[in-house]
């Protein structure tokens, strides 16, 4: 620094030192960097790269990619010398960005629409009398962009300078330090100093709810959440308030964010603005180990980063996947990780004869239960696998019943007699990122938006798009676009069926119509009736073609589609309610009313939710952050999770503890570790060991055999009645509990 000001002092004329006022020796020079105090006469002595070199290849910001559709749309521009073909259409920034120059930003993001109001990207473009902002700038044919420039350096240290005159000295009290896009780009583009010495401004903090924490005298004004909200969210929460000095983010009037994606303002807000109200003041984000795995809350799958701590989960953040959740996801997989040290189960139990439940030996707890298994006829074995179970645990609960001599097993959600046999039948078929390529939606029985929130997000994304069409069959419901409801029963999808609906037209003339239905359709006794008309409205308005399948079923739980695929339906209507022994491996949504009272029944699991209480025998499972499992989403996309952090006390994976019991039962399970089980689901549902791969179906409703039933007049009813909880783990989060209560006013 102060080398620096010598040397401006030196370059000065000795005449102008003579004359200057005592006052003037002590003017602070603004930058350290005796260049850009003049960047015009040094832009001019910087010497041109010579016109025939040839410049070293750069790779591009990110590893971005660039894809041509027609050859005829590609331009080339000079960025900082080096020629560069990009399509029409692209920004200055986005052709930097393939040139391998990352451009400093702050109001700009890839999935919003463009603001250029913070100035921050400013680059210096031949011809131009002065800086332009790159992220609003389109990119010509033959454009020569300079980005390191003095000018160019000059115009954003004085923007940093200016952004930086009101903002407050919070870095050590706050959360957003150490990832904070101010604290590095004030560091690599800004000055040494500033020029403000007056009061800064103050603003003061709106209450968003209960997972967004605002210090709105910390905000730049980007306007990243406001286009959020409205953009992506779909909710018109956020706006800008007032003009100048006075111009501050808001909501207007006293209002909670209502949004179930309400987090991801905090991903994108470049400084410490908006941040995570439940992770306030808890860690650091360099004394975090990050673990990338997949979230099993809803059937979605989202890619997501567990940043833990020790033995606990501090928090969880979204991970790029553009095919699933893109960069966002839901309230709920965000911010349900407290539930995961609430409420767990951590000892082995048998509940004593005076009812209370006592710690025991692993040993002793599966030689009680292979006792009395041994007890009861083989029909009489029930077998349950609830929505967060894994692949590997339901294949091995699977062989293990089926060896005790019953076929009763299946996974909570499949009803009796679902149709597992043709796989177009139970997936999105067009795929989640494949929705975008529909025009007319006709939603049947699903509310997308409570049931898969990145799915009901695709939807809205499309929508804002291209303008298309959304139809509704269903209770009333609260959608973030617009949406036309026809009806709320079977009457209407039988109308749509005949042909004899208003609707049928906009089907008729749509290009690639997309039919989704919700799997708590599969609950209802006349499903095969309701999706054979479905599927009758598909082959009359072409939704099913070779190169577009717009018949999708959006399914509601983490493990339903791997059951399905693994064979795991329920047989009888009455074999709960006959059984004699019931083995509920983390099964807590199960009507426990419908076990006799003379069952013997086993719960498997991680927390001590609603069926813990009918249990007999008590065995402690890993969580999801604690275990290797495969997973497979609603669209067929099969994934893995990665444990993040330790199980807690004497707990163990689910598929280990169902191989144990087989051991002590006398019906020795053939394989002993992780890759022998799958090398048995090889056998039967190979997609589901070809990890991060999307098996599509092969068959359609061709192969279908005709349905003879008819449909009752029941209307549809919601499936899913409190967003914030929805399993075991959620309902053991004292955050989901808030968000329950203050959100939905319950």
């Amino acid at each position: 620094m102060g080398v620096g000001i010598l040397a401006s002092r030196a370059i000065r004329p000795a005449s102008r030192l003579v004359r200057s006022q005592p006052s003037n020796l002590f003017l602070r020079t603004i930058v350290s960097k005796p260049e850009l105090q003049s960047p015009e006469a040094a832009a001019v002595s910087q010497p041109e790269p010579p016109k025939n070199q040839i410049l070293p290849p750069r790779n591009p910001v990110g590893g971005a990619r660039v894809h041509f559709t027609n050859a005829e749309d590609a331009i080339e521009v000079f960025v900082d010398g080096y020629a560069v073909k990009v399509p029409k259409g692209f920004t200055v920034l986005q052709a930097c960005e393939v040139a391998g120059v990352d451009i400093p930003r702050f109001c700009y993001h890839s999935r919003l629409s463009i603001a250029g109001n913070c100035r921050m990207c400013l680059v210096e473009v031949e011809k131009s009398p002065k800086p332009v902002a790159s992220c609003a700038m389109p990119a010509l044919p033959g454009m020569k962009i300079k980005t390191d420039t003095p000018i160019a350096k000059k115009a954003r240290e004085g923007v940093m300078e200016f952004l930086l005159m009101n903002h407050p000295l919070d870095c050590p009290i706050c959360d957003q330090g150490g990832e904070c896009d101010l604290q590095d780009q004030s560091m690599a583009f800004g000055s040494d100093r500033g020029r403000f010495t007056e009061m800064k401004r103050s603003v003061v903090d709106k209450n968003l709810g209960p997972l967004v924490k605002t210090v709105m005298t910390r905000c730049i004004q980007c306007t990243r959440c406001v286009r959020f909200a409205s953009e992506v969210a779909g909710v018109q929460d956020l706006g800008m308030l007032g003009r100048g000095s006075g111009e501050e983010i808001g909501t207007y009037v006293e209002k909670l964010m209502t949004s179930e994606l309400s987090g991801n303002v905090i991903d994108i807000c470049p400084v410490g603005a908006l941040t995570s109200k439940p992770f306030a003041f808890k860690a650091r984000n360099w004394e975090l180990k990050g673990t990338e795995t997949i979230d099993v809350s809803d059937a979605v799958g989202s890619n997501i980063r567990v940043d833990s701590r020790g033995p606990e989960v501090m928090r969880i953040i979204p991970r790029l996947n553009e095919d699933i959740n893109e960069e966002w996801i839901s309230d709920k997989t965000r911010f349900s990780y407290d539930g995961l040290k609430r409420q767990r189960l951590s000892d082995p139990m048998i509940r004593d004869s005076d009812g209370r439940f006592k710690a025991v030996s692993w040993r002793d707890a599966l030689a009680v239960v292979g006792d009395i298994i041994h007890q009861v006829k083989p029909d009489e074995i029930v077998g349950i696998a609830g929505q967060l179970s894994d692949a590997e645990s339901m294949m091995v609960l699977k062989d293990f019943v089926n060896r005790m001599g019953s076929d009763n097993v299946w996974c909570e959600g499949t009803a009796v007699g679902v149709d597992a046999d043709l796989r177009y039948s139970y997936l999105m078929n067009s795929s989640i990122s494949g929705l975008e390529n529909a025009d007319v939606f006709l939603l049947v029985g699903t509310q997308p938006r409570v049931e898969a929130a990145m799915v009901n997000a695709r939807i809205c994304k499309t929508v804002r798009a291209s303008n298309a069409k959304v139809a509704y069959i269903g209770p009333p419901a609260d959608f973030n676009y617009d949406c036309k409801h026809l009806g709320t029963g079977p009457d209407t999808l039988k109308e749509i069926a005949e042909g004899r609906h208003p609707f049928c037209s906009a089907l008729k003339n749509a290009k690639n119509p997309a039919i989704i239905v919700g799997a708590g359709l599969f609950n209802r006794t006349d499903k095969d009736a309701i999706l054979a008309a479905v599927e009758s409205i598909a082959q009359a308005n072409n939704v099913v073609r070779p190169d577009w399948n717009g018949l999708n079923y959006l399914l509601l739980y983490a493990a339903q589609a791997a059951a399905l695929d693994l064979g795991l339906i329920q047989q009888s209507a009455k074999a709960l309610e006959s059984a004699k022994f019931v083995y509920l491996m983390g099964a807590d949504d199960v009507d426990v009313d419908k076990i006799p009272k003379d069952a013997f029944v086993v719960y498997q699991g991680h927390h001590g939710d609603k069926a813990v209480y009918r249990a007999n025998v008590i065995l402690p499972a890993s969580a999801f952050t604690e275990k290797e499992g495969t997973y497979e989403n609603t669209e067929g996309f099969t994934q893995q999770t990665v444990p993040a952090v330790p199980t807690v006390g004497d707990a163990r994976d689910d598929w280990k503890i169902v191989r144990a019991l087989s051991e002590v039962s006398g019906v020795n399970l053939p394989y002993n570790s992780i890759e022998g089980v799958r090398s048995r689901i090889k056998s039967v549902a190979p997609n589901l060991v070809h990890t991060d791969e999307r098996e599509p179906a092969a068959f359609g409703p061709s192969l279908k055999p005709e349905c003879k039933e008819t449909m009752s007049t029941t209307p549809f009813k919601p499936v899913v009645e409190n967003f914030y909880m929805t399993n075991a783990i959620t309902r053991a989060s004292k955050i989901m509990a808030q968000c329950s209560a203050v959100l939905l006013k319950k």
